[in-house]
């Protein structure tokens, strides 16, 4: 498929981008004309093979293990996507887990973990991008619908570090407003993943509570963060996102 070079000289720097959803966003702001860095902490070979990709088809790629439990490693990978380009124009805040399981199971290494992971690597991406992010910049992060509606029981740490997104979004967005920074929260449902499946009955339970009846796909969410990331996403700051097929409504 072709896309519109809408990304055109700008660089990016996606968090989590060597598999599931993080591979979509990764591919299409490519394919829109961006240079691409991808983090990874574990799929090595996935993600250097979506960078060899995009590479040889002509764009810039790179891939960077850098675990986002650590803040130092977040950092360090905005430091290098700047000493390869120069600069950063874009930043989506993609990486992140999930802890399921009854609540009393849980202990606070647990807590720990997930808040390191979906949120202080968030801030830590972010306060280290934007020393070196021109007007226009973009900070996009990848939260989940859950943030508003927890459907269910075992994902108490999960919804409370979704939910933590949306204050750092606004907060962000009025502190970068005025160099022109936008900073949105994009927030998916049902996204056919391989952490998420279309094919079981978990999923099915989903699709019944779903206005659209189906799953979306990573690309649906990579089609939504290149928009924000454009030229026409100039004037939405501050606000979340929702893409779950009317899971939420």
């Amino acid at each position: 498929m072709m896309y519109m070079k809408r990304l055109e000289n700008k660089v990016a720097l996606v968090t989590g981008g060597g598999r599931g959803m993080g591979a979509n966003i990764t591919k299409r702001l490519a394919a829109e004309g961006a240079a691409v860095v991808l983090t990874y902490s574990k799929s090595a070979e996935q993600s250097e093979k979506i960078a060899a990709q995009i590479n040889a088809a002509g764009g810039k790629a790179l891939a960077l293990k850098a675990d986002s439990a650590f803040p130092e490693e977040v950092t360090s990978a905005v430091n290098k996507t700047i000493a390869e380009f120069g600069h950063i124009d874009i930043l989506v805040n993609n990486a992140g887990i999930y802890i399921g399981k009854a609540f009393e199971a849980h202990a606070l290494e647990d807590y720990e973990l997930i808040m390191a992971v979906n949120v202080r690597a968030v801030y830590a991406a972010a306060l280290a991008a934007v020393h070196h992010m021109p007007e226009a910049g973009r900070i996009i992060t990848i939260g989940s619908n859950m943030a508003d509606f927890a459907g269910g029981a075992q994902s108490t740490l999960y919804v409370m570090s979704k939910s933590a997104l949306s204050g750092l979004t606004k907060g962000l967005a009025r502190d970068l407003g005025p160099r022109g920074i936008t900073v949105n929260l994009v927030q998916p449902g049902p996204i056919d993943t391989d952490m998420n499946p279309a094919n079981t009955e978990l999923a099915d339970l989903l699709r019944s509570r779903m206005a659209l009846k189906d799953y979306g796909t990573g690309d649906d969410v990579a089609g939504l963060v290149a928009f924000l990331a454009s030229e026409e996403g100039k004037y939405i700051t501050g606000t979340a996102l929702t893409i779950d097929g009317g899971y939420n409504a």
